[in-house]
């Protein structure tokens, strides 16, 4: 008898941290174990806003899935479109654009997120994000490409307007964004004599009343001291109302001339989650808190995709999308599939949130660590320490930390790759969210699938 086939969708922290914890506690021949995504490595996320103003380097943040030879999980390179549930397949788009379905016993639903965008219009042409590996380097290329621009123009109208730069978001992505780019700018342009200063200027708004309000109200203040003081202008109550190729609208009514317009403002569930025609909490996979999906067999979800009961704060709560909690998930989702394997109980997922940390480039930083609260060196320090210790290898850990010094010692550099230099790459280029199946058309890929237990 075959062994149960586990399909695990998605390789962010929470489904890597699932797949070694199956592979170290499941005994060899127990079960199948298949990985699908459309990248062989784990991203580190929360570092992305360094390696788009360069102190740290793309390879750096994203850890190979193939480095070990003692794995025995076999990698998928594509994307999930659909699953059906019933049927036990998951719609696979290969990496070669080949459309197969890949039959499971059990599957884990770790598609994670994608940036969440409104109908604003001229957003989705006109703006970068900050969500993907590409999307960083991208932004790092274009923000360096407009000093080189500004300098080589004559015209006093576009070397303003190419030294704006806005940022959407007040949240953790969108401050440091600013915050580390603002720095980018500010020692690059000590190389270019004919750029004035003080034309640079960095815009954060966000439509919240506050900065960062999870942080409380006196670390969050004393954030927005420090952009303030970096000349970053912050402006809360206010968003985007249209976004063009060469200015931006405010819904306050002002209009910035503008060629930067980066869009951290917040994120939302995989579209995957929607092809499962299952309940959703604010588009997220509603599961229990032993992570599995009710009335349906052999489904599981966690992370940024998934709902999940936070017990340790009770009254509804769900647990926030943040890596502290994805890859703990992880673990606990592992041991509950293969208690199910063994016909053994489930536990509960319980986890009380250890802190929250903020690198804002430099010195500043600020920090809560379980409910302490720390600014300046000592919270960078913490959150340096935090993001350090919570990469997965030895490897990641000495490439980082020596990008962490070389920075310290050397300064910045300024030197761009010319990445889609004649071909400006937008929020559509980088997150495809438009590849999703309909259930009509899951169920057409589906219909010829035989499955065998």
């Amino acid at each position: 008898m075959a062994p149960p086939r586990i399909l695990v969708v998605g390789a962010g922290f929470a489904g890597v941290e699932c797949v070694r914890r199956l592979e170290r506690r499941l005994a060899p021949g127990e079960a199948q174990i298949t990985l699908v995504t459309p990248f062989s490595y784990q991203l580190y996320l929360p570092l992305l806003p360094q390696v788009a103003s360069g102190v740290l380097t793309p390879q750096s943040v994203a850890v190979s899935l193939r480095r070990s030879r003692r794995h025995r999980t076999r990698i998928v390179p594509g994307g999930a479109i659909g699953v059906d549930t019933r049927a036990k397949v998951c719609v696979i788009r290969k990496i070669t654009d080949e459309i197969v379905n890949e039959p499971y016993d059990y599957i884990v639903l770790a598609a994670g997120s994608v940036t969440r965008t409104f109908d604003i219009p001229g957003l989705l042409d006109n703006a970068r994000g900050m969500k993907t590996l590409a999307e960083a380097a991208y932004v790092r290329d274009h923000v360096i490409a407009q000093l080189d621009l500004a300098d080589a123009s004559h015209d006093e109208a576009e070397r303003a307007s190419r030294l704006q730069f806005v940022v959407v978001g007040g949240g953790y992505a969108g401050t440091e964004t600013a915050a580390c780019l603002q720095r980018l700018t500010t020692s690059a342009v000590r190389h270019y004599p004919r750029l004035d200063a003080r034309l640079i200027k960095w815009h954060l708004i966000d439509i919240a009343p506050k900065l960062m309000p999870e942080l409380g109200d006196k670390l969050g203040q004393a954030a927005l001291e420090v952009l303030r003081k970096r000349n970053i202008e912050v402006s809360l109550g206010v968003s985007i109302a249209e976004a063009g190729p060469e200015q931006v609208t405010f819904t306050d009514g002002r209009v910035l001339p503008c060629r930067t317009l980066i869009w951290t403002a917040g994120v939302a569930a995989s579209p995957l989650i929607a092809t499962l025609g299952a309940e959703t909490v604010r588009g997220r996979l509603a599961v229990t808190p032993q992570l599995n999906l009710p009335g349906a067999d052999g489904v599981f979800s966690l992370g940024d995709a998934a709902a999940v009961p936070d017990l340790a704060k009770g009254d509804g709560a769900v647990c926030p999308p943040t890596a502290q909690h994805a890859m703990r998930q992880g673990k606990v989702l592992a041991d509950n599939l293969i208690a199910s394997l063994r016909h053994q109980p489930l536990r509960d997922y319980v986890h009380k949130d250890l802190g929250l940390v903020v690198d804002l480039g430099g010195k500043d930083a600020v920090s809560k660590p379980l409910g302490i609260e720390l600014r300046g060196l000592p919270a960078q320090a913490v959150a340096r320490g935090y993001h350090w210790s919570a990469l997965r290898t030895n490897v990641a850990k000495t490439r980082v930390m020596t990008n962490w010094m070389l920075n310290a010692v050397a300064g910045d550099d300024f030197v761009r790759t010319g990445f889609q230099s004649r071909k400006p790459a937008t929020l559509r280029d980088f997150e495809y969210t438009d590849v999703y199946l309909t259930p009509e058309q899951i169920k057409e890929h589906t219909a010829a699938t035989v499955i065998k237990h």
